[in-house]
């Protein structure tokens, strides 16, 4: 039986022991002190980001946890995981609510807690994917910056003691409008830390999250299909249990208006063909590199369940708003790599006001009031923003890709 975990540790993270660990019992009494018997709001919490942010901050026996998502199957399992697992503390307020958290239900649901402890958000279009044209660029951006607005003005009313929200390596010299709208969405809730503690933290990709390239490769093994990887693309990356472990660092022990990040060396990073030629014969077969989707499809189409081979294409990246390489930290920031063992912390970074802030958004919600508003038009706004944004448009989008 193909051992996810193992091979994550094994192949793609490099480490069989949780990279924050140290960090985790050093500041255990911390966390303790923060999280027992506090509520808890998780927005996005059905995400693999978010669900194991949930099974961090439950060892350490939160009073409640109320957790909104719009994802009502991953809802399901993600109370489904946590009931079944040995040892994982679940308090008897654990409440689950399919809904959107710019719903006025979940104002509702808001106004009738009278706030919350902790609150973190991980409700995100984090797919570069989600940027073929001016429709899912305006989904995204509603998502991840507008709709978090309505949120922070909300928390303005409660003010939770911690406040944190996922962003992510692209939002450092962004090249993609999502890895932009992350970074849109830092100068946003960072406004906010005048009114309540706010964190966030920048980290790469998460192995095996769900809807991410690897955890395709898991549907495609189980129907035959073959798989596809990008060979001049390299990623760092963090297994789901650090994932969450991170988030929960950051969202506890970071002081307001500051970004964490993983401490990851260069030589750290790997291509995905390079993951799925582990992938391939951690599963038991041979490769048999095709040189095209046409001939990777022929032949998974001819093979046998018994067959012992593998069709894979690898191909280079042509699709905008890849980035070649990953960082987490720019020109100007002030970092901090010594208060954690495995952790570096950006303590100071360009801050926006709150007017800069009103005034960008009025300009992007005027733009897409619009019907012929164009994708260009949300890019050069972008620009302004961000000058540091840059932004290609080839032509070709991961929708167009196997």
């Amino acid at each position: 039986m193909f051992n996810l975990n193992k091979f994550i540790a094994d192949s793609v993270t490099l480490r069989s022991v949780s990279m924050f660990a140290v960090d985790i019992e050093t500041n255990k009494e911390k966390l303790t002190c923060e999280i027992k018997g506090k509520t808890v709001c998780v927005i996005g919490g059905a995400g693999s980001i978010g669900s194991s942010f949930i099974k961090a901050i439950l060892y350490f026996e939160p009073k409640s946890v109320v957790v909104v998502d719009l994802n009502e199957n991953g809802l399901a399992e993600l109370v489904r995981d946590i009931r079944s697992t040995e040892g994982l503390y679940c308090p008897d307020e654990f409440r689950c609510y399919t809904l959107n958290f710019a719903d006025p239900i979940f104002e509702r649901i808001f106004r009738k807690e009278k706030g919350f402890d902790i609150v973190a958000n991980f409700s995100a279009h984090k797919h570069v994917r989600s940027e073929k044209d001016k429709y899912s660029v305006q989904a995204l951006i509603e998502n991840n910056d507008i709709k978090a607005k309505h949120l922070m003005d909300l928390l303005v009313e409660y003010p939770p003691k911690h406040f944190f929200c996922v962003s992510t390596d692209k939002a450092a010299n962004p090249v993609n409008i999502m890895g932009a709208s992350k970074r849109i969405m830092e100068d946003l809730v960072m406004a906010y830390n005048l009114y309540f503690k706010v964190t966030t933290a920048r980290f790469a990709n998460v192995a095996f999250s769900n809807g991410s390239l690897p955890d395709g490769w898991l549907h495609r093994l189980q129907k035959k299909q073959p798989l596809a990887a990008p060979s001049d693309v390299k990623r760092y990356f963090v297994s789901p249990e650090e994932s969450g472990q991170i988030c929960m660092l950051a969202c506890i022990l970071g002081n307001g208006g500051e970004v964490f990040f993983p401490k990851l060396d260069e030589e750290q990073m790997l291509t995905f063909s390079h993951i799925c030629d582990d992938f391939v014969k951690t599963g038991g077969f041979t490769k048999v590199e095709c040189k095209d989707d046409s001939e990777a499809k022929h032949y998974a189409a001819r093979m046998s369940y018994e067959s012992d081979t593998y069709p894979v294409v690898y191909f280079k990246s042509d699709t905008t708003g890849e980035k070649a390489y990953e960082e987490f930290y720019i020109l100007g920031e002030k970092i901090n790599m010594e208060r954690f063992s495995a952790l570096g912390v950006i303590e100071e970074t360009t801050r926006r006001s709150m007017s800069e802030i009103n005034s960008f958004f009025s300009e992007l919600e005027s733009i897409f009031r619009k019907d012929d508003f164009t994708k260009a038009e949300v890019v050069e706004s972008i620009k302004k923003f961000i000058p540091s944004f840059e932004h290609e448009e080839k032509g070709k989008n991961l929708d167009q890709k196997m």
